[in-house]
């Protein structure tokens, strides 16, 4: 278990990086940042995530002067391309065919700042995710749902439909959900 003198920040709106912190049983106080998550032209992706996630530190060191911060990032990349957070419904439809029955990657990086020591680590970490063939039918019904429309590639993996659209994954699992848990705690224990 983590025990930290200082107090732990999670700089998020990601409901599902605070599940995660959860998970690993960390007491933390959580706040949003808005930054700027385009990736720029010509960047690889785990330059991006890595750029993203430091960004939103710069923002976040600017609420804590005491403690420990967390910020992080995940994009979605298929051929080349970027799958962001869906501008609309079409969007996210077009999205989901483009994944249907073909491999793509999922980049999440963090970034820890413990602000006494001054000490910063940044990280990031891939997986392949491989959708089976998806129906029309059935990208329809999940967007009904409104899932969505606030994740990377317009899917979940956890915790709703999205995640039968999964035929397999080649990599860490958390990481696909936002944060690779198993590397990040390790991350964590080195920074306090």
């Amino acid at each position: 278990m983590i025990k930290s003198s200082l107090p732990i920040y999670l700089a998020s709106k990601s409901p599902r990086r605070r599940q995660l912190l959860k998970q690993l049983n960390i007491p933390f106080k959580s706040f949003s940042v808005e930054s700027d998550e385009k990736v720029r032209r010509n960047e690889k992706p785990q330059e991006a995530v890595l750029r993203i996630a430091a960004d939103k530190m710069i923002l976040a060191r600017q609420k804590v002067k005491n403690g420990i911060i967390i910020t992080a990032d995940t994009i979605v990349f298929l051929e080349n391309k970027v799958l962001g957070k869906p501008k609309d419904e079409n969007d996210a439809f077009r999205m989901l065919k483009k994944l249907s029955g073909r491999t793509h990657q999922v980049f999440s990086a963090y970034c820890i700042h413990n602000t006494m020591t001054g000490k910063t680590i940044s990280e990031y970490v891939k997986t392949d995710v491989t959708f089976r063939k998806l129906d029309d039918e059935e990208i329809n019904d999940y967007l009904l749902t409104g899932s969505p429309m606030d994740k990377a590639g317009a899917y979940g993996i956890q915790d709703d439909f999205g995640a039968v659209f999964v035929d397999r994954i080649d990599g860490c699992y958390y990481n696909v959900v936002g944060l690779p848990l198993s590397r990040f705690y390790h991350a964590l224990l080195r920074i306090i």
